[in-house]
């Protein structure tokens, strides 16, 4: 690895991080425009049939429940697999609209983006009596109402002149502040759970995961925060405990799943880079990208080396022992589809396509993506058979087609959008898999799949959206952009002379 201060230098770097979006504008090969443009419009109508269904059924709950028609307000329940503490007078934060706000300007429904906008801003409250999950509250919420703010503010929103006045930043400022009291804890790391109002609750838990407690989509809505609003405090509490939870790494550089806030210790030792940790790697290196920190690399650059080197096997990626390295469990999860698309960020082509070309397998075989996958025993997990409508292979085959412009992978888009209209659509929007051997379906249609799984199938089609701007997604598909005025200093230059492949572009090219 390699370190610059030169101007040449600082060109190499911007143009490896920016490998991804610098392909935005290329012109798209091996696909006819007609292909594209039908298949485009077919994303589009299955993410009307599910926003529209959602809207006359069960706004302005949180989400809808497509097979009776009726909703559920689920935000209290999200990461509460127990269902335990659940408020007695909640009816909803129209979740779901929350979430789709950036989707309809990414489908260009600058209207119906400012009805929600001016609905929210009338009528949102986070004055309620609610215990929610931090880490699901923040990546669906916060970072919903950010980077709305941020798309209803920019020039291209043709808003009705006078109508926005910042409301949503205000909503997110609101929320933020909810957020800070989960931080007061000895060691700084936040409690996984806070009520709305009343901050966090006596005896809670103080178990939690490495994604929640840290960088797992804290840094970047919490950063944005700060930056948004001149209030330093987001970001602060969110740095001290991504800082702390690093300082608590094992000398292989590798992380735990669950932890407690309170004391600092590990609870389970045993991790990869699916559920529980995903967020962690992802949100070091857009960190990096979207705020210029070198802190933020040198942790993403270490643990980057740490998974391929303890977690990698072929194609795959186990579950490892943080403490030695040595192999867990053997099994693929939705979650870590994922892994391929952030590989694209870093340049590491030939490993993402490697990956993801074994997702897509699986996904092949079934007709969906399992939760989960026993690569030991080549079967399904007994219990977790269920797919419901995860946007992580979507997303990364978009990642995937912008780095190469290989049409195999809008045929892969083409497979995906095929089987999610044939198993999951129905006639009141679009149902999870219960079960992927037999396709029985679930009554839920998670608000993810608004604002990630169609967004992430539209762009592979038609990414106009992307022109001219340089975005950051966050993990629930928000859209942040790259602002050099967001960027503490201009990023000294690295070259990761251990990923699988890189080629480094010099600006004279």
């Amino acid at each position: 690895m390699a370190g610059a201060g030169s101007a040449a230098a600082s060109r190499s770097w911007l143009l490896l991080v920016l490998l991804l979006l610098s392909a935005f504008a290329a012109p798209a090969a091996g696909l006819g425009s007609a292909k594209k443009v039908y298949m485009r419009e077919k994303v589009r109508k299955m993410f009307y049939h599910a926003y529209e269904n959602y809207m006359v059924h069960a706004f302005p709950h949180d989400e809808l429940k497509p097979l009776t028609k009726t909703f559920t307000d689920s935000l209290s329940e999200l990461g509460n697999l127990k269902l335990e503490r659940l408020p007695q007078n909640y009816n909803g934060s129209a979740l779901t609209l929350v979430e789709s706000l950036s989707s309809l300007v990414v489908l260009g429904n600058y209207t119906e983006f400012e009805r929600g906008v001016l609905w929210l801003s009338d009528n949102l409250t986070f004055d309620v009596d609610a215990r929610v999950n931090l880490f699901e509250c923040n990546i669906r919420v916060l970072g919903g109402l950010v980077s709305a703010h941020i798309l209803a503010t920019d020039s291209k929103s043709r808003l009705e002149h006078g109508l926005y006045k910042n409301q949503l930043l205000d909503l997110a400022r609101d929320l933020g502040q909810r957020f800070l009291p989960a931080f007061e804890t000895p060691t700084g790391l936040p409690y996984a759970w806070i009520n709305l109002k009343y901050g966090v609750m006596e005896d809670e838990t103080t178990e939690t995961s490495t994604s929640g407690c840290a960088s797992g989509s804290l840094i970047l809505e919490m950063g944005a925060l700060s930056r948004l609003t001149g209030d330093p405090r987001f970001q602060a509490a969110a740095l001290r405990a991504l800082r702390k939870l690093w300082s608590m790494r094992s000398p292989l550089n590798l992380l735990g799943t669950t932890l407690d806030v309170v004391t600092g210790d590990w609870i389970e030792y045993s991790s990869g880079v699916g559920a529980g940790v995903d967020s962690f790697y992802e949100y070091l290196i857009k960190a990096y990208i979207l705020f210029g920190n070198d802190e933020f690399w040198d942790m993403f650059h270490s643990s980057y080396l740490a998974v391929q080197k303890y977690f990698r096997h072929g194609p795959w990626y186990h579950e490892a022992d943080m403490r030695t390295g040595k192999a867990t469990y053997w099994q693929l999860t939705s979650l870590q589809a994922f892994w391929p698309g952030l590989q694209i960020l870093v340049g590491d082509i030939a490993a993402a396509n490697s990956s993801h070309r074994e997702f897509f397998y699986v996904w092949d075989k079934f007709g969906v993506l399992p939760e989960r996958y026993l690569l030991d025993h080549g079967m399904l997990h007994p219990t977790e058979k269920y797919y419901p409508l995860r946007p992580e292979l979507a997303e990364s085959t978009f990642y995937l087609y912008q780095a190469t412009r290989d049409p195999w992978y809008m045929e892969v888009g083409e497979t995906i959008i095929n089987s999610l209209n044939y198993y999951t659509r129905v006639d009141g929007g679009f149902a999870s898999v219960r079960d992927v051997t037999t396709m029985e379906l679930e009554d839920h249609q998670h608000s993810f799949f608004l604002s990630e799984t169609c967004k992430y199938l539209y762009l592979l089609f038609d990414d106009s959206f992307l022109a001219g701007q340089n975005y950051v997604f966050t993990t629930e598909g928000h859209p942040l952009p790259i602002r050099g005025s967001w960027h503490e200093k201009l990023p000294e230059a690295y070259i990761p002379a251990n990923w699988t492949s890189v080629k480094v572009f010099h600006a004279s090219e």
